[in-house]
């Protein structure tokens, strides 16, 4: 292997580290405030990317009708849970139609304009409109229950969540592959390296958005919500603080993390029904490297498993997924060397 080889297969594990970083930082947000392991994340990602590609071939894809179900799903038990609280019948009718605005705004839209075949970018801002309320809705309809159930318990939850939706997608995509059109088709030479345009795309989002998260849990009231969440949820509680709508909030993070990586990742691979569940399993064993708790170890470490992914395939192209998973095996062995044993309530 020469330099001109190496740094070609570096660029290629960064910009893919790059997407997983994405990954990893949504699973330690949803981990730490819900104690919730996201299985299910990678079907985001590939929501995301399918959405987008029938949108593009001018068809109303079947998440907005997804969207729609789950919308009125959680309408019902949420005016149910109102009666039974006392409210009238008045304040709940009210409640209902608020929750539902936007729902039934989003489906509306993407019916009138999937047919239209509107420009890449508006229909990359409808695709992140239709999946990033499944987020949410997901906690409400088969989380929120469990909020204080075993963190096995709530594992086994994600197992049937992720079933689900890879079902759900193989409905409404269908078997066949689908490839998105880049965003920015532009090249530029660096030595022996070639930048696509949306390379730079993807690190300049990525770099973006890991800044705006930055900034949103230390600047702003809700991010502040959720760290204090994350330490301690009785004590969040006892201040104030909805656990239920923290983790409505990084549920919802967290799909708009996935959409938002199948967007970037649709134009540089072919994408199927269950092709986000390798893709999120990247992003966990990201996300183990810093131990389901830190962010920037979780970032360094998706980077290094773009890395090990980019090298392993050119030296063993078939061996490239046993080589990145079998990384979680030396990391969750240190780990239990330097932490031990802990009950989980500690």
């Amino acid at each position: 292997m020469d330099w001109s080889i190496a740094s070609i297969l570096t660029l290629d594990g960064i910009t893919n580290g790059a997407v997983y970083a994405l990954l990893a930082l949504a699973l330690v947000l949803v981990f730490a405030v819900t104690r919730v392991i996201f299985i299910p994340q990678g079907e985001f990602v590939a929501y995301g990317a399918l959405t987008l590609a029938l949108l593009q071939l001018g068809q109303v894809p079947g998440t907005v009708w997804l969207l729609l179900v789950m919308a009125l799903a959680a309408a019902v038990l949420d005016a149910v849970a109102g009666l039974r609280r006392g409210l009238g019948a008045g304040a709940v009718a009210t409640a209902a139609a608020k929750a539902l605005a936007f729902p039934l705004a989003v489906v509306a839209f993407a019916w009138w304009a999937a047919p239209r075949q509107l420009p890449l970018l508006v229909q990359s801002l409808l695709t992140l409109a239709i999946v990033t309320p499944l987020g949410p809705l997901l906690y409400r309809l088969a989380y929120e229950k469990l909020a204080d159930a075993t963190v096995l318990v709530l594992l086994i939850v994600s197992v049937g969540a992720h079933f689900a939706l890879t079902g759900l997608a193989l409905v409404f995509f269908g078997a066949e592959g689908f490839r998105n059109p880049s965003f920015w088709d532009a090249r530029f030479a660096a030595g022996p390296l070639m930048l696509s345009g949306q390379t730079l795309i993807i690190f300049m989002v990525s770099i973006a958005l890991i800044v705006a998260l930055f900034l949103f849990f230390e600047r702003t009231l809700r991010g502040k919500a959720l760290r204090a969440t994350a330490v301690n949820r009785l004590g969040a509680r006892l201040m104030g603080i909805s656990t239920s709508g923290a983790g409505k909030m990084s549920f919802g993070l967290a799909a708009f993390m996935g959409a938002l990586s199948g967007l970037l990742i649709g134009p540089t691979t072919t994408m199927f029904y269950d092709s986000g569940f390798l893709i999120g399993l990247k992003g966990f064993v990201a996300a183990i490297v810093g131990a389901l708790a830190s962010y920037p170890s979780a970032a360094l470490g998706a980077l290094f498993v773009g890395l090990i992914e980019s090298f392993g395939s050119f030296y063993a192209s078939a061996l490239k997924e046993v080589i990145v998973f079998t990384l979680i095996i030396p990391v969750l062995l240190w780990r239990s060397f330097q932490h031990g044993h802990h009950d989980e309530e500690e």
